[in-house]
C-alpha cells in the first residue's frame, strides 16, 4: 500500500472499526484516541499471563492463574446495602474447594450453572484454608479457550471501557491495517540493532504469543520513539548552530556591576556566566539552558545577561510562568539595576487594557529595555525594537513551541532556566535542542533545609512547633493536599483548611489563604501580606511551588505529602531556607505503603535535587516527572526513560552516525524516516535543514 493510502488509512476515524458507534468513540477520544492510528499506538501498560494454570491445592495468596473447576452449587445472592449486589457460588477440583465472588454482574446467575466445569482466571485470595477468587474471567472447559489463554493486554481505561471491548477493537483494529503498514526504519539500521519489523511489532504488542515476542516487539517500537525524538531535536541543534545570532560586545560595567553585589558570586555562576557571556559575543545565536538547584542563584546570572544585553543597545525579555513571579522579579530586578539609567516594565495578563496599548506602544519605540512578564508576551502583537535576549524560567511550563515564537522574531539569544534538576542523559532528550549549563553549588551562606515524616500521630507536636515558629518573629507555610478533580474542589478545599485552622488548632495567629481560583488581585495582596509579615501562616495549594521569595519563612508544612510527586515536594520545600534562620519542612504523609514511606526517606535523607530526581526515577520511572508533555514535544507512547536507558543508548550511537554520514539527504533508504520526521517536527523542521 502506497503511503498516502497508509496515512488516508491510519487518520480514519475510530467510528470504521467494527464495534465502535457513536457514544463509544466519545469515551476514547477521552483516552486520546480518534483514529484507527491513535488506537493501534494505545499500548498495553502490563500483561495478563494466563497461560499459567494451577491446581487448587497450588493455589498461594495473591496468585494470578487459571484453574478448571466443577461449580458445586447454585449462585446465591446477597444485598448487604443499596447498590451492592454480591453473587458467591462454590466450585473445586479433585485437591480443593475455592469460593468464587463476583460483584453487582448480575448475568452471572444465568451463566454459570451447578454441575458444569469451567476454567476460570482471577486473582486469588487465601487465608488458610479458606481460597476466594474475586470477579474471575471464566469460559466453559470444553470450548475454544479465548479469554482464559495466553497473555491477555492490559490498558489504561476511562469509565465506560473496559478491557474486554478495548482488547476486541483493538484486534478489530489490527485486521484492518497488519500487513499493510510500510517500514520507515531502513534495513541496515534494523540489522545493526536487531529491531524487529513494523508489522510485526504491532501485531505483538498488543497480542504477543511468548514474553520474548512482546520483548522484541517493544524494543523495536521504544527505539523508533526515540530516534524519531532525538534525531529531530538534534537536527533543531545543528540549525541553530548555523543561525547566525547578534554579536554582543563584553562590556566592563558589567564586571562593576558583580564587583558590586551585596554577595560573592560562588564558582558556579561565575563559570555559567562565562559560558553564556561567550555565547553572545560569538557569531552564533546563543541556545542555553541554566539547570539549577532551588535556591543555587539562577536569577542573578540572568540578570547578568539581561545587562549585557541591555549595554550592547539591545532589549532583553524575562518570561515567567505566574504573574506572582513576573511581580516578584520585576521587584526584585529594579532596585538591582537603578542607577544603569534602564527602563523595566511590568506585563502581565492583569494589566489594563489602556495601560497595556501604552505599554506596547513604548516596548515597539524602545522605550523600555527590559520586558518582564508572563506568556502575555507571546501575543502576536507585541512588536520589539530592538529585542536581543529572550530568558524563559520554569522553562518546562512553556515548551519548545512558545519558546520558538518569541525566538524566531530577529534571532535573539535564547536563555532557559529550570530548578527541575534532570539527569544529564535525559537532558539529552528533553533540551536536545540546547547546550546545558548547570549550577550545582549553592551560596555558602544557605543552610540545608531540615526535613521530617511524620503520621497523624504528630499534628498537636506540629501545631505547637508552627506556634513557637510565629512567637519567634518566623513564619509558616502550609500547603494543601493534591486534589486531581478540579481547581475548584482544590480551592473548596484549601478554604475549608484555613477557616478550620483559624477557628481550631492556630486560633490567634494571623492566617492567609491563596490558591488557583482567586482573582490575581486578591492572589497579589495575599502574597505581599506575606512577604511584609502582616500574615504570619500562609494556607496555600502548590500556587506557591514556584517563585515567591520570603527569606522570613522558615517553616514549611506539607499535608499528604504522599499525593505529591518528589521533584514537586522539593521545589516546595526550595520556598524556606532562605533567610539566615534554620529552616525546617514537615511531611504529613498519610499512607502506609512502601512505595510511600521510600518516597519520605529521599526527602528526608537528600537536599540535592539532582539526587532526588535520579531516585524518583528508580521509584517510578520518569513518567511525566519532568512535564515532558510541557516541553512541546510529542508525548512518549511506548519509551520510558528509565527503563529504556540501554535503548537510548543505542539510539544516540545511531543518530551520530546517521548525522555525521549525512544519510538523510544522501541515501534513497532514508527517505521515509526524513519524511516522518518532517511531519513530526513539522512546524520546526524545514526540507532544507535536513539536506
Amino acid at each position: 500500500m502506497n503511503d498516502a493510502k497508509l496515512n488516508s488509512l491510519l487518520n480514519n476515524s475510530i467510528q470504521s472499526v467494527q464495534q465502535v458507534g457513536k457514544a463509544r468513540a466519545q469515551k476514547l477520544n477521552k483516552l486520546g484516541i480518534k483514529t484507527i492510528g491513535d488506537l493501534i499506538t494505545y499500548y498495553p501498560r502490563d500483561y495478563e499471563d494466563r497461560t499459567r494454570e494451577k491446581k487448587v491445592s497450588e493455589l498461594a495468596d495473591r496468585d494470578e492463574c487459571a484453574v478448571i473447576l466443577k461449580v458445586l452449587s447454585d449462585v446465591t445472592l446477597n444485598r448487604p446495602r443499596r447498590n451492592l449486589r454480591i453473587y458467591k457460588a462454590v466450585a473445586g477440583d479433585d485437591s480443593g474447594l475455592v469460593t468464587l465472588t463476583w460483584f453487582n454482574q448480575d448475568y452471572i446467575r444465568d451463566k454459570i450453572v451447578k454441575n458444569k466445569t469451567y476454567v476460570f482466571f482471577g486473582k486469588v485470595k487465601r487465608l488458610g484454608s479458606y481460597i476466594e477468587m474475586t470477579n474471575p474471567v471464566y469460559e466453559e472447559a470444553h470450548s475454544e479457550r479465548k479469554k482464559t489463554t495466553g497473555i491477555q493486554p492490559v490498558y489504561p481505561l476511562t469509565a465506560g471501557i473496559t478491557q474486554t471491548y478495548l482488547r476486541m477493537i483493538q484486534r478489530n483494529a489490527l485486521d484492518i491495517v497488519t500487513g499493510k503498514l510500510t517500514e520507515i526504519l531502513p534495513d541496515e539500521l534494523r540489522k545493526q540493532f536487531s529491531l524487529a519489523e513494523i508489522n510485526f511489532s504491532l501485531e505483538k504488542i498488543h497480542f504477543p504469543t511468548s514474553f520474548e515476542e512482546k520483548e522484541r516487539a517493544r524494543k523495536r517500537l521504544v527505539f523508533e520513539e526515540l530516534l524519531m525524538l532525538q534525531l529531530g531535536l538534534l537536527q533543531l541543534k545543528n540549525n541553530q548552530v548555523t543561525v547566525s545570532g547578534i554579536k554582543m560586545e563584553e562590556k566592563p560595567l558589567v564586571n562593576r556591576f558583580i564587583s558590586q553585589l551585596p554577595f560573592k558570586l560562588t564558582k558556579a555562576q561565575q563559570r555559567v556566566y562565562s559560558e553564556i557571556e561567550k555565547d553572545m559575543t560569538g557569531e552564533k545565536q546563543m541556545n542555553r539552558l541554566i539547570q539549577g538547584d532551588v535556591g543555587s542563584g539562577k536569577t542573578i546570572v540572568a540578570v547578568l545577561a539581561i545587562l549585557l544585553t541591555v549595554l550592547n543597545g539591545y532589549q532583553a525579555v524575562f518570561m515567567v510562568p505566574t504573574e506572582i513571579l513576573a511581580e516578584q522579579h520585576y521587584q526584585s530586578i529594579l532596585p538591582l539595576l537603578e542607577n544603569y539609567d534602564i527602563n523595566i516594565v511590568l506585563l502581565t495578563g492583569s494589566v489594563s487594557k489602556k495601560e497595556k496599548e501604552k505599554i506596547k506602544e513604548g516596548i515597539k519605540n524602545n522605550e523600555y529595555q527590559i520586558i518582564i512578564g508572563t506568556h502575555a508576551l507571546l501575543q502576536e502583537d507585541v512588536d520589539f525594537a530592538r529585542l536581543g535576549l529572550v530568558v524563559t524560567d520554569e522553562q518546562h511550563r512553556f515548551g519548545v513551541k512558545q519558546r520558538a515564537i518569541l525566538a524566531s522574531r530577529s534571532n535573539p539569544h535564547i536563555l532557559v532556566m529550570t530548578a527541575t534538576p534532570i539527569p544529564r542523559t535525559l537532558s539529552l532528550i528533553l533540551y536536545g535542542d540546547l547546550d546545558i549549563s548547570i549550577i550545582d553549588e549553592l551560596p555558602p551562606e544557605r543552610k540545608p533545609v531540615k526535613t521530617y515524616a511524620v503520621d497523624e500521630s504528630m499534628r498537636n507536636r506540629v501545631y505547637k512547633f508552627i506556634k513557637k515558629t510565629v512567637q519567634e518573629g518566623r513564619q509558616a507555610y502550609i500547603i494543601c493536599p493534591l486534589v486531581e478533580e478540579s481547581d475548584e474542589i482544590e480551592a473548596e478545599a484549601a478554604a475549608s483548611l484555613a477557616n478550620k485552622l483559624k477557628e481550631g488548632d492556630l486560633r490567634g495567629l494571623s492566617i492567609g489563604l491563596v490558591h488557583g481560583k482567586m482573582k490575581w488581585k486578591e492572589k497579589e495582596k495575599v502574597m505581599n501580606d506575606f512577604s511584609k509579615g502582616n500574615i504570619q501562616v500562609l494556607v496555600s495549594t502548590t500556587v506557591v511551588e514556584v517563585g515567591v521569595n520570603v527569606p522570613n519563612a522558615c517553616l514549611m508544612v506539607v499535608e499528604n505529602a504522599e499525593r505529591f510527586g518528589l521533584a514537586q515536594l522539593h521545589q516546595l520545600r526550595g520556598r524556606v531556607g532562605r533567610g539566615r534562620h534554620q529552616s525546617y519542612c514537615i511531611l504529613f504523609c498519610q499512607s502506609k505503603s512502601d512505595i510511600a514511606r521510600k518516597r519520605m526517606e529521599i526527602m528526608t535523607k537528600y537536599n540535592d535535587g539532582f539526587k532526588i530526581s535520579e531516585k524518583d526515577m528508580e521509584l517510578r520511572g520518569p513518567g511525566d516527572i519532568f512535564g515532558v508533555r510541557q516541553h512541546g514535544l510529542p508525548d512518549f507512547k511506548i519509551a520510558n526513560l528509565y527503563e529504556d536507558m540501554e535503548i537510548l543508548k543505542e539510539v544516540q550511537k545511531a543518530c551520530e552516525d546517521i548525522i555525521k554520514n549525512q544519510k538523510l539527504s544522501d541515501r534513497e533508504d532514508y527517505k521515509r524516516l526524513k519524511e516522518h520526521l518532517l511531519l513530526m517536527f513539522e512546524d520546526k523542521l524545514s526540507e532544507v535543514a535536513l539536506n
